[in-house]
């Protein structure tokens, strides 16, 4: 991730239960000192990656309805011909 994470020292720490599998928990403490800073650490990447996408997603969406509504600006509707009111 090239996000780089920062970790307040003095957060607030908030004890939460996870159901995990057992064996990748004894893995993953063989290979680090600090099993809920590395899970914080990836919880972090996760959700940082997860709003930037949001806000991806959410600029194509503005991008792709200024297109239509400029289109329909200067072109009309494809219905206005079906509509005698107009």
């Amino acid at each position: 991730m090239s996000a780089t994470i920062h970790r307040a020292p003095t957060g607030r720490r908030k004890p939460v239960n996870l159901s995990l599998n057992e064996k990748l928990v004894e893995r993953a403490r063989r290979v680090t000192p600090n099993l809920s800073g590395t899970v914080e650490t990836l919880l972090t990447e996760f959700v940082l990656a997860a709003e930037a996408k949001r806000r991806a997603d959410d600029t194509a969406l503005d991008q792709v309805i200024a297109a239509l509504n400029a289109h329909h600006e200067q072109h009309g509707l494809l219905s206005d011909e079906f509509c005698d009111w107009l």
